[in-house]
Formats: C-alpha cells, sequence, structure tokens
C-alpha cells in the first residue's frame, strides 16, 4: 500500500506532485488540451508538468483498454472521451493513476512524455458547440436587483425557474488571455432623453463563475432525469464571463444579454472530473424558510443528499501599476459553490427538460458565484453598487469598473480533512484597449 501524503493523499513518484497546496496531486489529474509539434493534444496536469496521452498511447501504456478509449486519447479536444460511457472514462482515471502513483512500474518511462506547464500553451479543451450561461446564485441576483429594483430585488420566477440565457461558443477562449474592450450602444450622460452613443464600453467587469462541460447528451425532444444527472457531468472549470454593464443595462430589455455579454468569455484550461469531485460532494445549501420547493422534476433524495459541492472560489485583480510597482494581486472576493440556489444537476436537467439536446462538450455556466457577505461578491457591479462605491487599491489607485492593462485571475480548490486538497490552476485575463470603433462609410 503506497504511504499518503499531505492531507491523507497518496503519493506520486513525480515530487511536485506531492507539494503542500499543489492544485494537481495524483487525486486530481485533470484533463487539457495543449499545443504540441503534432497539433493540439490531450493531457493531464500531475504536479508542476503535464502527461501526454497521445504518447502514453503510443508507449503502450493503454494496452487493454478499449480502442474507444484509445481513439478518445489521440483526439486533438476532450469530445471523443466526453462522449463515451462513465464507466470506460473510469477506467482510464485508474489507469492514469496506477502508472502516476508512486510504486508504479517504470516511471523513467513516462518522463519522456511530460512537459513542463509553464512552457506549454493550452488550448480550450474542448469544442464547445453551445454554451449556456445561468443565474444560479440568490445572493448576485439580488444585489443586482436591489441596484435597479430596490423594492423588487428578484422576480416572481426566480425561485421556481434556473434562468439562463444562450451565449457565444465562438468568442470562448482559454486562460491566459488578453480581452479587447468592446463598443457598443450605451446611454449618454441625459440618460433615455438623448440617443445612445456607440464607443467603448465604459463599465468593463468580471464574471466569477464556474463552468460545468457535459458528457454524454440527450437526444432531441428527450429529457434527462435529475436522477440521471450526474451522469452527464463531465467535470468542471472556471469561466470568467467578462461582462460591459453600459452596453447590457442599454440592450437587454426584452430578450436578455446580447452584445454585452457575446464578445468574450475566458475559460481555464484545465477540467477536473466528477469522479475526482466525488470526495467533495454535500448536501446542497439549504433554501430559507418560506421559500418553495422546487417543483418535482427538479427534486431528488440524490440531488438532495449529495447535490452540492464544497468548493472554494476567488477572484483577484492587479492593475498595471500594481504590476509595475510589485504589489501583489489584490483578493476580491473569496466565495463557495454551496452558495447557488440551484444545484448543477438541476440547471443540466432543466436545460434538457423541455427535449433541448445536449452534446458532449456543451458548457453550462454557473452564473456569478455571490455569498451573502460583502466579501463574496464575485463582480465589479456588486462589489463597488454599480459604480457609486469605488474600491481602493493597494497603491492608491480606485476603481468602479476594470480600466485598460488591468488583470483578473481566479483560482479555485476542494479540500476535506483525510481526503486533501485539488485545484484548478488560474484563469486569468488582461484587458486591452478597444480597437478603433466602426466609422461612418
Amino acid at each position: 500500500m503506497n504511504a499518503p501524503g499531505a492531507g491523507g493523499q497518496e503519493l506520486s513518484w513525480l515530487p511536485s506532485a506531492n507539494l503542500p497546496g499543489a492544485d494537481f496531486p495524483l487525486a486530481n489529474l485533470p484533463y487539457g488540451v495543449f499545443a504540441s509539434s503534432v497539433g493540439p493534444t490531450l493531457g493531464v496536469a500531475l504536479g508542476d508538468r503535464i502527461l501526454s496521452l497521445r504518447a502514453a498511447l503510443a508507449g503502450g501504456e493503454f494496452a487493454g483498454l478499449p480502442e474507444a478509449v484509445h481513439a478518445a486519447c489521440a483526439a486533438p479536444a476532450l469530445n471523443p472521451l466526453m462522449a463515451l460511457p462513465a464507466s470506460l472514462r473510469r477506467g482510464l482515471r485508474q489507469r492514469l493513476h496506477g502508472i502516476c502513483v508512486a510504486g508504479a512500474p517504470h516511471p523513467e518511462r513516462l518522463e519522456s512524455m511530460l512537459a513542463p506547464q509553464q512552457d506549454t500553451r493550452m488550448l480550450l479543451p474542448a469544442d464547445v458547440g453551445d454554451y449556456t450561461d445561468f443565474y444560479a446564485s440568490c445572493d448576485h441576483a439580488a444585489n443586482v436587483g436591489r441596484l435597479f429594483r430596490p423594492d423588487h430585488p428578484l422576480l416572481p420566477n426566480y425561485k421556481y425557474v434556473p434562468v439562463g440565457y444562450h451565449g457565444r461558443s465562438s468568442s470562448l477562449g482559454a486562460a491566459p488571455e488578453v480581452i479587447r474592450r468592446p463598443c457598443g450602444q450605451r446611454l449618454g450622460p441625459k440618460g433615455e432623453s438623448e440617443p445612445p452613443e456607440f464607443g467603448p464600453s465604459r463599465q468593463l467587469d468580471y464574471e466569477l463563475e464556474v463552468g460545468v462541460l457535459v458528457a454524454g447528451g440527450n437526444p432531441r425532444g428527450t429529457s434527462i432525469p435529475l436522477a440521471a444527472a450526474e451522469e452527464h457531468i463531465f467535470g468542471l472549470c472556471l469561466l470568467n464571463d467578462w461582462s460591459a454593464r453600459d452596453i447590457q443595462r442599454w440592450e437587454y430589455q426584452p430578450l436578455g444579454p446580447f452584445l454585452g455579454k457575446n464578445f468574450a468569455t475566458t475559460l481555464s484550461p484545465w477540467v477536473v472530473t466528477a469522479e475526482a469531485l466525488a470526495p467533495f460532494r454535500c448536501p446542497p445549501r439549504p433554501r430559507p424558510p418560506g421559500d418553495p420547493a422546487p417543483l418535482a422534476y427538479l427534486d431528488h433524495p440524490g440531488d438532495r443528499a449529495h447535490g452540492g459541492l464544497d468548493m472554494t472560489v476567488e477572484a483577484y485583480l492587479a492593475t498595471a501599476a500594481m504590476r509595475e510597482q510589485g504589489f501583489a494581486p489584490l483578493r476580491l472576493s473569496r466565495t463557495n459553490l454551496l452558495v447557488l440556489y440551484w444545484t448543477l444537476a438541476q440547471m443540466l436537467t432543466h436545460h434538457a427538460s423541455n427535449g433541448c439536446p445536449l452534446r458532449p462538450g456543451d458548457l453550462l455556466g454557473t452564473g456569478t458565484v455571490s455569498g451573502p457577505g460583502p466579501d463574496e461578491r464575485g463582480c465589479l457591479l456588486e462589489i463597488t453598487q454599480a459604480g457609486r462605491q469605488p474600491l481602493t487599491l493597494p497603491n492608491g489607485e480606485s476603481r468602479k469598473f476594470l480600466e485598460d492593462g488591468d488583470e483578473i485571475s481566479f483560482r479555485a480548490w476542494c479540500e476535506r480533512p483525510g481526503v486533501g486538497r485539488i485545484g484548478w490552476g488560474e484563469c486569468r485575463g488582461t484587458i486591452l484597449p478597444a480597437a478603433q470603433p466602426l466609422q461612418p462609410a
């Protein structure tokens, strides 16, 4: 039996995977896609390295696994792996654990298959055909609602239906990336009493979210019962839903977000699998007294018992001046996925409840993860009260919304005594100035 490391985790033969607080110990083994000399290649993060699945396959490390698993490991994106039955995905994970654990035979064979993470360019982990963003934090919905509807912050449907909108998958990017400040229509200084202006957003924001990547799927016209929803969750990534609040405010009625949201969404490159997250599942946050019970299709004993996930998420800001002056990034918020009003399974089941077909690699966003406390707000719109209470930074600067050169980074982890800790690495994006606005013909 292998000796456990810090926090009760099994050790790997790779020393960097055994360091206290490491995001990618043996218990994690998240998947991602990286750029290699032969094109996009599937990899698994272990410590500070990436194990190439294509190289491991060629080296015979997956001998005896089904041909469908071999084909998935050689693919340029995670979609074929996401399409496999859960039993085959678990079999691959078990094999990866077996070749990476301390005491595994011939670890020297794998050393040539490892690449340093810091020297590797990461790509989007999947070909995302469809992207839907939810609004699953009641605290976020209420905080935003109070800014614009003080007497009725939550709309009547909120506690009955997982609200969402369809995003734009073509503007997804893998962190780290640079984000061009968007242009669009916005109200002028006199508000609705004058025509709108067109130009760069003056109220650019981030949103601290978690992304759910879909496994399997459902044929058009069928649904996914809540009892089976977990089998359709491949894994989780971090997600920054960049938002132009001034463009959004002018355009969102009556059909919801459009150009204020669809210009850029940044994903963390590593997808932590549902299997790795299993030790951290728990009951979801109880609904407040007096709130309605979920409708029958959104209620199941299994979801009530372990539909929640104890996952800490954080957001940091580093301005260009802070980086030049040597200031550490400022933590803007720390909260937990347990604050969500709707579970991941409820969101997925509701999405397919009308017969909408979900496909392997589809992406569901949780919406901004905000908790009840002032340090748990997941965007600047909430933190600065729509700019009315500017944020003072350690070097004396202030921010109402993001300025050019600002860098936003997310981190997240799960941790439990006797189980250890796993993380996601970093989801980072930096703001560039707007492109030249469109000119009249």
